[in-house]
């Protein structure tokens, strides 16, 4: 099984394309003008290690109460109080450090999480290690090898945590624990994009989206299937054009769960029978958001929408971004965030889909979706750094 970024795929596509447009034709990608209708005040920041460098990573902070904790790939985890930016604690989850300041020693190569959940803090590695630590300390309270790279982050409920894993695995974990209480395998096409989808727990159920172009449910008692339906059918005769991957985490509201795949499209679906409700032809590889009834969704060439989540009839549409490979977008207030990866943070009118602020980062670019914590937006750059930055009011 091969695993492609979505950086190679860009170039894979441009190899292909090259002999089609010649260099006169390109023109620099360049961000629109617009004239900010507010300074964006950061609050605090602060660095975790070296953040995840260059590397492929889901590695996005989450909160508990008024603490932010986040993860550098090297396996630094770390605790901050919302407010002040304060460290709390950290821990590295290196079983072998070197003495030597100056020496490199092996990284833990996190990658999927963080998940809060039962009292603890839950991240995976692409070693193939999942790692509990003690939400109000950073104690190391179990680690556990499981048969797969841990690209996403778990998902908790009904008592157990869930893994998903890319040799296409799905593990269920006791979470006090790490015992594993049952799994469930998928089909795993030749070739897929570095990615995994989150689970989501809902209803006595799992809900994982699969690199077949499926959405499964499966019983989270015994990880048993429910019911599996399509997102996305595989179409076209390169493996190129063939990708379905689902590596969005689910979105559950109410009757319907909501998913969208690359090449594929946005349903959805009956969260009971796994019937199709509506279906939308779009596509991504970022994980949705839904306010309220509304859905907001980056599509794979860095479009926004906002849809109507009873009937997926579109709001609005915002293209002035595409091509700037955007994070998901993320509800703040009135407004919708989204990074990209020269390190601006773009601040969208929710209700309109204008644009209204930027507020530029001196960083090595944004890779994951922002999170709100106390009134605040935090954003996560490559190189490691936390950003606080007030909502305007």
């Amino acid at each position: 099984m091969k695993k492609l970024t979505m950086a190679s795929l860009a170039l894979c596509v441009a190899a292909l394309t090259a002999g089609c447009s010649s260099s006169d034709d390109e023109e620099e990608l360049t961000l629109p003008e617009i004239n900010n209708q507010f300074d964006a005040a950061v609050v605090w920041q602060e660095g975790i290690g070296d953040g995840v460098e260059h590397y492929f990573s889901r590695l996005s902070p989450v909160s508990y109460q008024s603490t932010v904790f986040a993860a550098a790939r090297e396996g630094l985890v770390t605790a901050f109080d919302a407010q002040t930016g304060e460290e709390k604690w950290r821990v590295d989850v290196r079983e072998n450090k070197s003495f030597w300041p100056w020496e490199d020693s092996d990284s833990a190569k996190l990658s999927g999480g963080i998940t809060q959940a039962y009292g603890k803090l839950y991240v995976g590695s692409e070693h193939g290690q999942v790692f509990a630590l003690d939400r109000e300390t950073g104690e190391i309270v179990w680690r556990k090898s499981v048969p797969g790279e841990a690209l996403s982050a778990p998902a908790a409920g009904d008592g157990l945590l869930y893994v998903n894993l890319g040799s296409g695995k799905l593990v269920a974990l006791h979470p006090d624990t790490g015992e594993e209480r049952w799994h469930y395998e998928q089909e795993v096409p030749a070739l897929t994009l570095r990615g995994l989808s989150s689970p989501t727990s809902a209803n006595g159920g799992v809900l994982v989206g699969e690199e077949s172009g499926k959405l499964t449910a499966l019983i989270a008692e015994n990880g048993f299937t429910a019911w599996s339906s399509d997102v996305a059918i595989a179409k076209g005769a390169s493996e190129f054009e063939r990708l379905v991957d689902v590596d969005t985490k689910p979105v559950v509201s109410g009757a319907y769960v909501y998913s969208i795949a690359y090449n594929g499209k946005l349903v959805a679906i009956d969260v009971r029978s796994g019937n199709v409700v509506w279906d939308r032809e779009y596509s991504s590889y970022r994980d949705l958001t839904l306010d309220l009834d509304v859905i907001y969704l980056v599509d794979s060439d860095g479009v926004l929408y906002a849809l109507d989540k009873n009937s997926g009839i579109e709001r609005w549409t915002q293209p002035a971004l595409r091509g700037w490979y955007l994070t998901a977008p993320t509800v703040a207030g009135n407004y919708v965030v989204v990074g990209d990866q020269e390190g601006n943070l773009h601040w969208l009118d929710k209700s309109s889909g204008e644009l209204v602020s930027r507020t530029e980062f001196d960083s090595s670019g944004f890779f994951v979706e922002p999170i709100v914590v106390d009134g605040k937006v935090f954003v996560y750059t490559r190189d490691g750094e936390l950003s606080a930055v007030q909502i305007p009011q």
